[in-house]
């Protein structure tokens, strides 16, 4: 299951490492994004391998970005654990809103009749 979702980053918690019952070495970071919702607004992601936590590095506590990740769970011992892994982190465009109180050019009939459309 993949999703996105839009909100400002709070904070990247420490990275956390370990190694495998393999034997093979890995990492991990989590982050925090406020996502504005009225209730429980606050979602942490979890970032593995050094090229994903990468993604993280240079973004600052404020921005505005999306993140897409996918959901996963698996039971332990007959309970339920739950992943939210985050794969793509991009800064959330910033939309051009018009001011309202800024007068607008009116269209000059002249405009208007170059426009050859029929609608």
């Amino acid at each position: 299951m993949s999703l996105a979702i839009t909100g400002k980053l709070v904070k990247a918690l420490d990275i956390e490492s370990g190694t495998s019952k393999a034997g093979k070495e890995w990492k991990k970071q989590s982050f925090v994004i406020d996502t504005g919702a009225q209730y429980n607004p606050e979602v942490c992601f979890s970032l593995f391998g050094e090229d994903k936590i990468a993604m993280i590095d240079g973004i600052q506590p404020g921005t505005e970005i999306e993140v897409s990740f996918n959901l996963s769970s698996r039971e332990y011992n007959g309970k339920y654990y739950h992943n939210i892994d985050a794969w793509r982190i991009n800064r959330a465009a910033t939309a051009v809103v018009e001011d309202a109180s800024m007068p607008q050019a009116p269209l000059e009939a002249s405009d208007a009749e170059e426009d050859d459309l029929p609608f």
